[in-house]
């Protein structure tokens, strides 16, 4: 009998892991991740300095800000990070949490497959048991009364102050928060019926310099430009805005052209033809009855000129963004041609004024018509506070949004956890077969967040966890950690509140997440990069 000749279907240079060996692989990468991010975790979380290949730093304790800037390349590893960004997205905190959750569900997996346990078991075991979490969650979460205006301030203000108590600003957190609720409400009162509420109509404008708590809310626009000229006037009440996304400029031709000129009277003319176009560009911004010029795109020193003569105010080059907050606001078209603008085009406001801001000059618009609009001017002694200080306020603008649209609130400090990881138990017994085993694991990696938290804190994780079991098998279900006693103690009366919705967003996406990976027991990783049909590329089969 002829021997067999191996049939190599793969290129040379892929790797392939399969069966145990790539679950392994794939678990170690992703608990690499969730250990990375532990010690960031909670109030007492340590920050993480990240250095880029440009050499820029970045220095934070964000869970998704951190995972961001890792240059990772493990795929399973990817698809951690894949998780924060998506909860960010969603939620906008809870990042470090479910990176650290993820991690937790997949160590816990391992010793289940070393227990000879089959993935698919395991698999099913979690997704009933992150089912039955969000059906808990549901059960424990209390309804915020949104009639009674000066109590769902104060829970407002309260969800915000936990969300920033782990970041570096958390000594400032105080008036941030009035800062930040006061900002949401606003934009909530201008959103129409139906529309979704946005955090990007709360734009943010950094500006190094003061204190973080010198954070403050104007009620406008705040455009970081400043006045083209510097004979237009600085200040323009009852402001009448023309806004273009073309440049104010003589348009040059698409293709290449020349002039000849034999005489220099024809130069001249020339010139003065040039002249006479940009003239009429402010002849018909003057006609219109337009005093505010805000331009997407450049304007010619001649222009500049006959507006400041005409005494209007001009800005350029500001960002599309920004050309869009003031259409909606001010109730400006985007014009696109000069000759086409006319007065049913232009915008208002109250006022339009230039301010100095620490050592930069800033418009601000206020008082418009269409939308509310609201603009964090953040502050802060270096860059790096400023942006740390502007992370903390996206994830407080988030939560507080969050109860707006969902009013359903839960207690941290790991009093959910505990909730969940007491009742995740009893539910685990109604379980059959060892599908027990997975909801059991589940319940550990929930009941490991406070465990963390304590030991983030400078606490026993095992004295704290024996603790908080006592306490919620006795049915203080609103008891969690607290940190600064170093106890287990009642989070209802610290006051540390968090949106339902993020506790049900972490949970869900880190769960897919472990069980997705948990599914793949074959990883095959190509290195080269043949051409289809050619050689090294598909369709071409090697025989030893």
């Amino acid at each position: 009998m002829s021997q067999q000749v191996p049939v190599i279907v793969l290129r040379e240079d892929t790797e392939r892991t399969r069966g145990r060996d790539a679950q392994r692989n794939n678990i170690m990468a992703a608990v690499v991740i969730a250990e990375a991010v532990k010690s960031s975790l909670g109030p007492k979380g340590m920050d993480k300095m990240l250095v880029d290949s440009f050499g820029d730093v970045t220095v934070s304790n964000d869970g998704a800000t951190i995972l961001k800037e890792m240059d990772v390349a493990h795929p399973a590893a990817k698809m951690v990070i894949e998780v924060a960004k998506t909860v960010d997205n969603e939620v906008g905190d809870g990042t470090t949490t479910a990176a650290v959750l993820t991690g937790g569900l997949l160590k816990n997996a391992e010793e289940l497959l070393d227990q000879k346990i089959h993935p698919t078991t395991i698999i099913s075991g979690y997704r009933k048991a992150a089912e039955k979490s969000a059906a808990i969650l549901d059960d424990i979460a209390e309804k915020v009364d949104t009639t009674k205006s000066a109590a769902y301030k104060k829970i407002l203000r309260d969800v915000a102050m936990t969300a920033m108590s782990s970041k570096f600003i958390s000594g400032t957190k105080g008036e941030l928060a009035k800062v930040v609720v006061d900002a949401v409400l606003e934009i909530v009162k201008g959103t129409p019926e139906g529309e979704e509420i946005s955090i990007e109509n709360i734009p943010r404008q950094k500006q190094v310099g003061m204190q973080a708590m010198e954070t403050e809310l104007v009620k406008g626009l705040v455009l970081d430009k400043e006045i083209v000229h510097p004979s237009m006037p600085k200040r323009i009440e009852n402001a009448k805005i023309a806004l273009f996304e073309c440049p104010l400029e003589v348009s040059k031709t698409e293709y290449d052209a020349k002039i000849s000129i034999s005489d220099p009277t024809s130069m001249q003319t020339f010139l003065d033809e040039e002249d006479k176009m940009l003239k009429s560009m402010v002849d018909k911004i003057v006609e219109v009855g337009a005093n505010v010029v805000i331009a997407q795109k450049g304007i010619d020193d001649v222009v500049q000129h006959y507006l400041a003569k005409n005494g209007i105010m001009a800005v350029r080059r500001i960002k599309k963004s920004d050309v869009e907050r003031v259409h909606k606001t001010t109730g400006a078209s985007i014009v696109s041609k000069i000759p086409n603008l006319t007065k049913s085009d232009l915008g208002k406001a109250k006022l339009i004024e230039q301010r100095r801001v620490a050592d930069d000059k800033m418009l601000f618009v206020e008082g418009t018509p269409k939308s509310a609009v609201v603009t964090l001017l953040v502050r802060g002694g270096t860059d790096h506070v400023v942006d740390e200080v502007d992370r903390a306020l996206n994830d407080a603008l988030y939560v507080v949004r969050d109860v707006v649209i969902n009013p359903y609130i839960v207690y941290g400090g790991g009093a959910v956890e505990g909730q969940l990881a007491v009742r995740l138990r009893d539910y685990a017994s109604s379980l059959e077969g060892r599908e027990q085993y997975a909801a059991n694991a589940f319940a550990d990696a929930i009941e490991s967040l406070p465990a963390i938290l304590a030991e983030n804190g400078g606490l026993d994780p095992i004295d704290v966890l024996v603790s908080l079991r006592s306490a919620h098998t006795e049915g203080k279900t609103t008891y969690g950690v607290d940190l600064d006693k170093g106890k287990v103690a009642d989070m209802k009366k610290s006051r540390i509140i968090e949106p339902a919705i993020v506790k049900k967003q972490v949970i869900a996406s880190a769960s897919e997440a472990a069980q997705m990976l948990l599914k793949i027991d074959d990883v095959i990783s190509s290195k080269g990069g043949g051409m289809p049909g050619g050689p090294g590329g598909e369709g071409d089969f090697d025989e030893e």
